[in-house]
C-alpha cells in the first residue's frame, strides 16, 4: 500500500491525514514540535500511523503533502524529497510570511518558488483553497451525484495524475488548471479560493462539482 508523508499536521495537513487513513493509506504524520506531540492524531488516525520528524516522513512517504507555512518552505528537507511527487498546500500571506516581492509583482507563484526550493521533487499544488472543515465534511465515494471538486496545477504530468488518483481515493475529482505558474487562480482574494464550497460559518459546507470550480477559476482575476 501506498505510504502518504506528511509535513505538517495542522488543519489542512491533519484532514488530508484523517482521509487518507480512512482509505487506507499508510499514514507518518510530522510537524514542526516533534513525534511526541502528534500521539494524539495518531491514536485517532489508527493502526496504519505512525509520527516522524519532516525527515523521516518525507523518507517515508511515495507521496508526501505539504503543509506548513509558506515561509518555511526553504527549510523542507530537499534531499529526502527528491523526485518525489510533493502535495503543495501552501498559501502566501503577507502578514504571516513576510514580503516576497517577486509574488506581490506577479512575476512567480508560491508554488513556483517552492518548485525552485525543491529541486528534483515534482510539485502539485492542491487544497490550498478550501476551508479545512469544508475538506472533512464534502468528501464522497466515487460517482457519488454530490462529489466535488478541487483545483490542481502542477509542471509534470504524470505528477498530477497521482495527485488526481490520490484525490480520487479519498473523496474527490480534480481539475487540471495548467503549470504552476497557472496556480494563481485558485490563490487567496481568488473567486475559487473559499467561496465553491460555501460559506465558513457553515461547517458542513456546500459541495463544488467540477463545472462550478471550473466557473470559478474561469473568473480569476490578477
Amino acid at each position: 500500500m501506498t505510504t502518504i508523508g506528511f509535513i505538517g499536521s495542522g488543519n489542512i495537513g491533519g484532514t488530508v491525514a484523517r482521509l487518507a487513513a480512512a482509505a487506507g493509506y499508510d499514514v507518518v504524520v510530522s510537524n514542526s514540535r516533534g513525534p511526541e506531540t502528534l500521539q494524539d492524531l495518531v491514536a485517532e488516525l489508527g493502526p496504519k500511523a505512525r509520527a516522524a520528524t519532516a525527515a523521516e516522513a518525507a523518507k517515508a512517504g511515495d507521496l508526501v503533502v505539504v503543509s506548513v507555512p509558506f515561509k518555511a518552505f526553504a527549510q523542507l528537507p530537499v534531499a529526502e524529497l527528491a523526485g518525489k511527487v510533493v502535495l503543495d498546500t501552501n498559501n502566501y500571506y503577507p502578514q504571516r510570511d513576510g514580503v516576497f516581492e517577486a509574488l506581490d509583482r506577479g512575476e512567480a507563484t508560491s508554488s513556483e518558488l517552492e518548485q525552485q526550493a525543491l529541486g528534483s521533487a515534482r510539485l502539485v499544488k492542491v487544497f490550498n483553497n478550501i476551508f479545512s472543515a469544508h475538506l472533512a465534511s464534502l468528501a464522497r465515494p466515487s460517482g457519488a451525484a454530490d462529489r466535488s471538486a478541487l483545483p490542481i496545477a502542477g509542471d509534470d504530468d504524470a505528477a498530477k495524475q497521482t495527485a488526481t488518483e490520490f484525490l480520487d481515493a479519498i473523496g474527490y475529482e480534480a481539475v487540471d488548471v495548467g503549470t504552476l505558474a497557472d496556480s494563481w487562480r485558485f490563490e487567496p482574494g481568488q473567486p475559487a479560493y473559499g467561496p465553491p464550497y460555501g460559506s465558513f460559518s457553515d461547517p458542513a459546507g456546500t459541495p463544488a462539482s467540477a463545472d462550478v470550480v471550473r466557473q470559478a477559476l474561469a473568473e480569476a482575476k490578477r
